[in-house]
């Protein structure tokens, strides 16, 4: 299984954090998700993923990723 670490800013509360972690879940290949509020980072697990798929979805979701 693959690992991608996304830094993820704009997140301010649990809510950002729950809509980031929604966002990612819905991209294909995506398995598990766990998002940090206090380090600003989105750690995506799956296969296959495309960090470009993952980055757009969360940009989709109203914040910023890389």
């Amino acid at each position: 299984m693959e690992q991608v670490v996304l830094q993820v800013s704009g997140l301010k509360c649990g809510g950002c954090v729950t809509a980031v972690r929604e966002a990612l879940e819905a991209v294909a290949g995506v398995a598990e998700v766990e998002v940090s509020l206090e380090a600003g980072e989105a750690v995506v697990s799956g296969s296959p993923l495309s960090r470009q798929a993952l980055v757009a979805a969360v940009t989709t979701a109203g914040y910023g990723a890389e």
